[in-house]
């Protein structure tokens, strides 16, 4: 019997009307929304709190920062946009520690980005299954804006990107 790649059950195609500068669509075919994305214990961290960001449920991390302070931040999940709200007073470049806000947890690491940056990609999962095959890798330093989401093992963020659709 073929593997199920998709999870057609959680899978929803919508136009996003473009409505702020920080939207940037792949195409004006295509927008990436992540309607859920689970931490290393299982619980989806899409819609934990009520905000939205173009009417679409935030993502929401607990982040601790290395002078002791932590709390919520909650992030767009329209890939490319780089809004959020909640605690955002940290320093562009700092490191922050990446937890789940249920459980507490530190998200599962994936590896370093390879920037030079010395920035490490940490795992938000987009099935309960917990794979990292298929998730949305955040980094560790505050405003270093290098997400990638990957699927079946495939970097398809950066395949948008660098592919006509």
């Amino acid at each position: 019997m073929p593997k199920e790649h998709v999870d057609t059950r959680n899978l929803q195609v919508h136009d996003i009307p473009q409505q702020h500068d920080s939207l940037q669509a792949i195409s004006d075919n295509v927008t990436l929304v992540v309607t859920q994305a689970f931490g290393p214990g299982g619980d989806n961290l899409v819609g934990y709190s009520d905000v939205k960001f173009n009417g679409y449920p935030a993502v929401s991390l607990l982040l601790r920062t290395p002078d002791g302070r932590e709390g919520l931040v909650h992030l767009s999940p329209i890939h490319g946009d780089k809004r959020k709200t909640g605690f955002t007073d940290i320093p562009p470049g700092t490191r922050c520690e990446l937890l789940c806000p249920v459980t507490k947890r530190p998200l599962d690491k994936l590896g370093p980005v390879d920037d030079g940056s010395g920035a490490q990609y940490y795992a938000l999962y987009l099935t309960s299954k917990l794979s990292r095959g298929h998730a949305v890798a955040v980094t560790d330093i505050w405003d270093h804006f290098h997400s990638r989401i990957v699927d079946d093992e495939a970097v398809i963020s950066y395949w948008a990107q660098t592919h006509a659709l």
